[in-house]
């Protein structure tokens, strides 16, 4: 983690933080300028001096035009350094089935992290840069299993029902990678404690919007089978709409056990086992509320100052007077573009769209597993 070089004329960058995911970066810059050889697979990618906003580098690529060396640029991408916790999978430990963990939700994720990433059992998992900062204890208190799951993907879901954030800072004086967990503010108009941050093109404080609410995949009864076969597997039911307003999703838990881990095995109290399916079901349910969220162009010049009075994972009001919307939604997302034309910034405010691998995961999550004669 030495400094190797500074470089301040490349054609383009731009970079995604993300509260709930990863984020990655896009570099382009011709290879003739200085220390473009640093920009090698591994190296990391400190934007200026904060230590928040650090990318690997994990792609390279080059191509030469008849313009020949005027036109060739590197394109260099990566991820955030968050990236770091994907290349790990909960492992449970040895006597158990699963890695049970309960508490507030920020030791939760720390629990998962330290787990696989900065103390396993096998040593060979360790990863000597990740380190965590102190627990706080913040966000509700919330049960969780994993077994084999990506770390970085279980922490992403966390955080999408708790609403913190997560991520991996750069601490150069003692040359580690810190993980850690974020709470965002509360600027929204509904609220007097801090100055409320409100973007609507009719205060000059937004450029672009765009705004989707759709219910085609709204789900808020669910249907949660545990162990067992046909009439006698065991079925709760999570969440109470009735008539016009429900609408139902069937999922499979056959993971919670009924027995315990002692030997022999004994049986689980039932108030135990039917809780670990509601908790399941509740959280399966928040990946089918209704959609709703807004992506827009924030004006770069304008009241609110970026990273001052706003930035990302913040709740703030955003309203169009004309479409009839006002929503107090999270920054979820803020795209930072620098080109030879200027600096902007796009973002997104609640959960952004649902990709074609989150719905095949939860169509897939619907799959009864039944067994069929």
């Amino acid at each position: 983690m030495e400094m190797l070089g500074e470089i301040d004329n490349y054609e383009s960058l731009m970079f995604t933080r993300s509260w709930h995911g990863i984020g990655d970066f896009d570099m382009r810059i011709n290879r003739y300028k200085n220390h473009t050889e640093h920009l090698q697979e591994g190296n990391l990618i400190l934007v200026g001096a904060q230590m928040n906003k650090v990318f690997m580098i994990l792609h390279q690529e080059i191509e030469l035009d008849d313009n020949g060396k005027e036109t060739e640029n590197w394109l260099i991408k990566g991820f955030h350094l968050k990236a770091v916790i994907s290349e790990k999978i909960t492992v449970p430990p040895s006597h158990t089935s699963h890695d049970n963990k309960s508490g507030s939700s920020e030791e939760v994720m720390k629990h998962y992290v330290n787990n696989n990433a900065v103390n396993p059992v096998d040593v060979n998992r360790k990863r000597l840069e990740v380190t965590l900062a102190p627990n706080q204890h913040r966000g509700a208190n919330i049960s969780w299993q994993s077994r084999f799951k990506n770390l970085a993907e279980e922490i992403a879901e966390i955080s999408l029902i708790t609403g913190l954030g997560w991520t991996v800072n750069l601490d150069l004086e003692n040359k580690k990678w810190v993980f850690d967990v974020l709470e965002g503010r509360d600027l929204t108009a509904d609220q007097d404690i801090l100055p409320p941050v409100i973007f609507s093109p009719q205060f000059e404080s937004i450029q672009s919007m765009q705004y989707v609410k759709s219910k085609l995949n709204y789900r808020n009864v669910a249907y949660v089978a545990g162990q067992g076969e046909g009439v006698k597997r065991r079925v709760i039911i999570v969440g109470d709409a009735t008539g016009a307003l429900r609408r139902e999703v069937f999922i499979d838990a056959r993971d919670v056990a009924e027995e315990t881990e002692d030997d022999p095995p004994k049986q689980r109290p039932e108030k135990d086992i039917i809780r670990d399916l509601t908790n399941r079901g509740n959280q399966k349910l928040q990946e089918f509320l209704q959609e709703e969220y807004l992506e827009g162009q924030i004006l770069t010049h304008s009241t609110f100052v970026y990273e001052e009075d706003y930035d990302l994972g913040d709740i703030v009001t955003v309203q169009n007077v004309d479409w009839g919307v006002t929503l107090n939604a999270r920054i979820t997302e803020i795209k930072e573009i620098y080109e030879a034309n200027g600096f902007r910034i796009e973002a997104v405010f609640g959960n952004n769209r649902p990709t074609l691998i989150k719905k095949i995961k939860q169509e897939l999550s619907q799959i009864s597993g039944e067994v069929r004669r």
